[in-house]
C-alpha cells in the first residue's frame, strides 16, 4: 500500500492518457491521407476483419455506444465507404457492410501500420507484448466495475 499521494509522471492512468494522445496525433496525418479519421479507421478495421456486422455487433467489438456510432456510420455512408441496410431477417436491426471504395482503402492501410510501426520502434514482438499487456489491463478494469 501506498503512504503518500502519487505525483503526475508516477499515476498509470496519466501515461496511458499521453501515450494515447501521441498515438492519435501520430495517426492523424496518415489517416489524412486516406481521407477517413480515427474512429472511422477503427470501423474500416473491423469491417474488414468481418464485413456485414450489425450495428450492435460493431458497437461492441469497438465499445462504442449506438449514439457515437450511428453518426459516425452516417458519415462514412455519404462518404461512400459503406452501406446500411436494415436486417432482412430481424427489421429492428441494421447491417452496416463496406463498399469497394471502403474495401480499396485496406491495402492502403498496410502503410498506415508500418509507419506506426516504425514510429513505436519497429520491433514487431515488442509492440505485441505490450499491446497484449494493455488489454489484461483493460479486462481487469472492466471486471472490477
Amino acid at each position: 500500500m501506498l503512504d503518500r499521494a502519487l505525483k503526475l509522471d508516477e499515476l498509470l492512468c496519466f501515461s496511458l492518457y499521453s501515450a494515447n494522445h501521441a498515438m492519435t496525433r501520430l495517426y492523424r496525418p496518415l489517416l489524412a491521407e486516406l481521407g477517413v479519421t480515427y474512429p472511422q479507421y477503427l470501423v474500416l478495421v473491423a469491417l474488414w476483419e468481418k464485413d456485414s456486422q450489425r450495428v450492435n455487433e460493431l458497437g461492441e467489438r469497438l465499445a462504442l455506444e449506438s449514439n457515437t456510432l450511428t453518426p459516425l456510420l452516417k458519415r462514412m455512408e455519404a462518404a461512400g465507404l459503406l452501406i446500411r441496410r436494415r436486417n432482412p431477417s430481424d427489421e429492428r436491426s441494421v447491417i452496416v457492410a463496406l463498399t469497394d471504395k471502403g474495401r480499396s482503402l485496406e491495402q492502403a492501410s498496410v502503410e498506415v501500420s508500418n509507419r506506426i510501426l516504425d514510429a513505436v520502434g519497429g520491433d514487431v514482438a515488442e509492440m505485441i507484448e505490450l499491446r497484449d499487456r494493455i488489454q489484461t489491463l483493460a479486462e481487469r478494469l472492466q471486471g472490477s466495475d
